[in-house]
């Protein structure tokens, strides 16, 4: 049996702000934003939701598969932002779409959030529980970042991103000889550096306790050590996953990574010794979006043709957690 992405779709807020409306609220220029981090401009919601947006993706997604919401078994969202703890977001995405067939939960991975639900999908589909998934990363990062803080303020942006995965008992191959499909996934996660990227809930205040320190709940960074973790991890997991579908980093034609920041992918593909051309960026345009940047940047390639069938691709990223992974796919 094999697990094949047949519809990807995205969504983003519709108001723009660049790196000069940011110099106006902290002290910062679009040369050092762009230098830094290869970001020019981000989406910020002015009043979309998370469950606005990813439904928005799901739709598209749905449209490109040829499916309609009822023939949807299984929703998983992916995200860290969103409005509401209950009910969970996947159900608000399945109430907006008209899925009434589907089960529908949320995961919470942050920026690996997308890869983790594939994966969780992945594991559904083949053991037969279920033929279909909508898997969707969405976030509204704007409401967790400090606006005073030049070291956040200046990264994130909001979005989602969707994919729809379903099974197939056909081999599809290819015209040069590839069988579309999933072909391997890796994840892991390392806690005990899990406070170098973190966002503080709710307190713990009740009638019989209460919190004497309420912690920020703003992003809250050591983007040294981020850089460090992400650098070093993204280009081993990639290595894993090929080495266990037998291939090398020439056997790929595209690598589609989280797109936290330029100098970061430019590092992993240089650790790979792979061609940077083969590492299509979207950051520029709208910024870290976490969960969503990588189901975003795979609907774009998709649907600028820049992805043609039988393509080997990776997906691969990190967040926080510490978490990472990655997947390997024939279009």
């Amino acid at each position: 049996m094999t697990i094949r992405i047949t519809g990807t779709g995205s969504a983003l807020p519709e108001k723009t702000v660049t790196n000069f409306d940011l110099q106006e609220l902290v002290e910062t220029s679009d040369e050092w934003i762009q230098k830094r981090t290869g970001i020019a401009q981000r989406r910020i919601s002015t009043g979309e939701t998370v469950a606005m947006l990813a439904a928005q993706a799901c739709k598209k997604a749905l449209e490109m598969a040829e499916k309609t919401a009822a023939e949807v078994d299984l929703i998983l969202v992916a995200t860290c932002s969103p409005e509401l703890l209950l009910p969970c977001c996947a159900c608000q995405v399945q109430d907006l779409i008209g899925a009434s067939n589907a089960v529908a939960f949320d995961l919470n991975a942050a920026c690996s959030g997308f890869l983790f639900a594939l994966n969780t999908a992945q594991v559904y589909l083949q053991s037969g529980v279920y033929k279909n998934a909508l898997v969707v990363g969405s976030e509204v990062l704007s409401k967790l970042v400090d606006w005073n803080d030049r070291g956040t303020c200046i990264l994130f942006g909001d979005g989602a991103g969707a994919a729809f995965v379903e099974t197939t008992n056909e081999q599809n191959l290819c015209e040069n000889g590839r069988s579309s499909g999933m072909e391997c996934m890796v994840q892991g996660s390392d806690g005990t550096r899990g406070m170098v990227l973190s966002c503080a809930e709710r307190a713990v205040n009740s009638a019989f306790f209460s919190e004497e320190k309420i912690e920020s709940s703003y992003i809250q960074m050591d983007g040294q050590e981020v850089y460090k973790f992400a650098t070093k991890q993204v280009p081993a997991c990639i290595q894993q996953a090929l080495e266990k579908v037998e291939m090398t980093v020439d056997d790929v034609d595209w690598f589609l990574l989280h797109q936290a920041n330029v100098r970061i992918i430019e590092s992993v593909a240089k650790h790979l010794k792979a061609d940077i051309k083969k590492f299509p960026m979207n950051i520029h345009n709208v910024g870290n979006m976490s969960s969503a940047t990588i189901p975003v940047l795979l609907d774009e390639c998709c649907r600028s043709s820049k992805i043609k069938r039988g393509d080997r691709i990776v997906l691969s990223g990190f967040g926080a957690g510490l978490t990472y992974g990655a997947s390997v796919l024939v279009w």
